[in-house]
């Protein structure tokens, strides 16, 4: 069966699932095909927005039972109650389950749903809502090149994927792309408030700080160059930028970055094991 005929269901219907769904009807995959189940109104009806032919319900049963991918979409807190209610239901041979639930790995996921189960475990990140996402994969032994080839298929709808054999690099993944956008956003924060300080009004030191990552980010992704090539492009020896870098290195700002994606991925690490939820 075609990618794009698969029926796919999600159980949980929030900002992640809806990007999801927007990314694959955008791309082509028919409506109808694609479930949604939360236990919240408001969710049905932001998905139902997306397009009207789309299936809504409570009922995560009904989702699980009929379609050939299910997608849980579910916080990290409950996925363990959600998986075995699953787990004990008839569902279709073949069954794709793909996880978007930080922490939660791959052998719990068999132990909810067996050891033979076909689980994808994804971190995907929150510019999948506009589909500029990044969404870092890996499965279970069971997954064979055609699953792997329908996960990429939901996911790439949101952006780009990349694929890891080793699944301990997953909560590596999370530190850098899943939590990296909060990081760009705290950067851009910091220089709207300075802007602010220099005497700039709201809207243009906000302007002058997300279009100067905006385009610093389309530069690098449009570029073969490495990072480090195009910072010192634009640094000029004794010039402005080289003085605003000379402090920042001085100021250990390398290493104030490696510590706070150890303490990400380290929570990571802590959110897949039992009792580690708080």
């Amino acid at each position: 069966m075609a990618n794009e005929q698969k029926t796919v269901g999600f159980i949980g219907g929030g900002n992640m699932a809806q990007a999801i769904i927007r990314g694959l009807v955008s791309a082509g995959h028919a409506p109808e095909s694609i479930s949604v189940a939360d236990p919240a109104q408001a969710q049905l009806d932001a998905v139902a927005t997306i397009n009207a032919a789309i299936n809504v319900t409570s009922d995560n049963t009904r989702i699980a039972q009929t379609c050939d991918v299910i997608i849980l979409a579910v916080k990290p807190q409950i996925m363990a109650d959600i998986a075995k209610q699953l787990a004990r239901l008839t569902r279709p041979p073949g069954q794709i389950i793909i996880s978007v639930a930080a922490g939660i790995t791959l052998d719990s996921l068999c132990g909810w749903f067996g050891a033979d189960a076909r689980v994808v475990r994804v971190m995907p990140n929150q510019p999948a809502l506009i589909a500029e996402g990044m969404s870092g994969l890996c499965a279970t032994a069971a997954v064979e090149p055609a699953h792997r080839a329908t996960a990429d298929y939901l996911l790439a709808a949101t952006g780009k994927t990349a694929w890891f054999e080793d699944e301990s690099l997953i909560d590596a993944v999370t530190a850098v792309s899943g939590s990296g956008p909060a990081y760009f956003y705290l950067i851009m924060e910091i220089m709207q408030d300075i802007a602010g300080e220099f005497g700039f009004d709201a809207e243009t030191a906000r302007i002058l700080a997300t279009q100067t990552a905006l385009g610093a980010a389309s530069v690098a992704t449009q570029s073969n160059e490495n990072l480090a090539s195009l910072r010192e492009r634009v640094t000029s020896p004794g010039g402005t930028t080289a003085a605003a870098l000379k402090s920042l290195e001085t100021s250990g700002i390398r290493d104030i970055f490696r510590k706070a994606l150890l303490a990400a991925r380290d929570r990571s690490i802590e959110l897949g094991q039992p009792g580690k939820d708080e």
